[in-house]
């Protein structure tokens, strides 16, 4: 997946970023995200393969975020966990949930949500956050 396009990074990236789309390798079983163009288990090449992996998980971590990085300063607290992904993977990614609701352990899964907004008649950039599971 070489990025030599003078397409902009969010709509390069559309299919894994809003699909959640990884890469499996069909000799060692092995499961990436984001995807990999080789496995740095067993090194193969030819065997990768895209999956798409199914959005739910546990969390492992979190923090909240009070002071945002510029940008982000209107969605402040927010949290960020990482999430053991029930297909193997750990990612990191926001929570949606309020920071009291959110605790390791609890089990979560995709939604699609605002990500960043470039001003009030700017790009807006879209992708997966977690919900809590009820």
């Amino acid at each position: 997946m070489p990025h030599t396009s003078s397409v902009p990074l969010p709509w390069r990236l559309k299919k894994h970023r809003y699909g959640l789309v990884g890469t499996t390798c069909n000799y060692c079983h092995s499961v990436y995200f984001p995807p990999r163009f080789f496995c740095p288990v067993c090194q193969k090449k030819d065997g990768i393969k895209e999956r798409k992996l199914t959005g739910s998980g546990e969390i492992l971590s979190f923090t909240t975020i009070n002071a945002a990085p510029k940008g982000f300063e209107n969605q402040t607290p927010y949290t960020i966990a990482a999430i053991k992904l029930d297909d193997g993977p750990i990612i990191t990614a926001q929570i949606v949930e309020t920071p009291k609701k959110i605790s390791i352990g609890k089990q979560v899964s995709t939604v699609f949500r605002k990500i960043h907004e470039d001003g009030h008649a700017g790009l807006i950039t879209y992708g997966l956050k977690f919900k809590i599971n009820k």
